[in-house]
């Protein structure tokens, strides 16, 4: 029941962001781009998502999930090192290429040999993060 379901979310959720435009390289350019020819209506988009989650997570405080398990905690508030350089290179990736890591994946059956180097270039990152974390570390407590 749990794959089940985890299988329905995925697909609703790929469906939410195929729908919505998240998917279209050339529309979240177009939102990104606030001084050329801006395009506002993924904010609505994303306000959407963000808007109901924030009553879910509260929801959560105090409950399991039916499928078993537990909610994951609350990550941590502060703003250090690794969160700073990570946010920048996801908005360089964002910026550079109109996708992230949903859209992707959602998108990989359409959207050409660009998506898939997007993809294949997204998970050699995802692999050599944490070695680099390791010595942005070491350089973090040495300054």
């Amino acid at each position: 029941m749990r794959l089940f379901l985890s299988f329905l979310a995925g697909g609703l959720f790929g469906a939410g962001l195929f729908i919505s435009g998240m998917t279209d390289t050339t529309k979240v350019l177009g939102w990104l781009d606030v001084f050329g020819d801006w395009d506002p209506t993924l904010a609505f988009v994303m306000g959407g998502a963000i808007v109901p989650m924030f009553f879910a997570w509260r929801l959560t405080v105090g409950r399991a999930p039916l499928v078993g398990g537990s909610f994951p905690a609350p990550s941590k508030s502060e703003i250090d090192h690794r969160l700073v350089i990570g946010s920048a290179m996801f908005g360089m990736g964002w910026g550079l290429v109109g996708l992230c890591p949903g859209p992707v994946i959602a998108s990989i059956t359409y959207n050409g040999w660009g998506g898939l180097l997007f993809l294949v270039a997204m998970l050699a990152g995802m692999l050599a993060a944490p070695k680099f974390g390791v010595q942005l570390d070491r350089l973090a407590t040495k300054a």
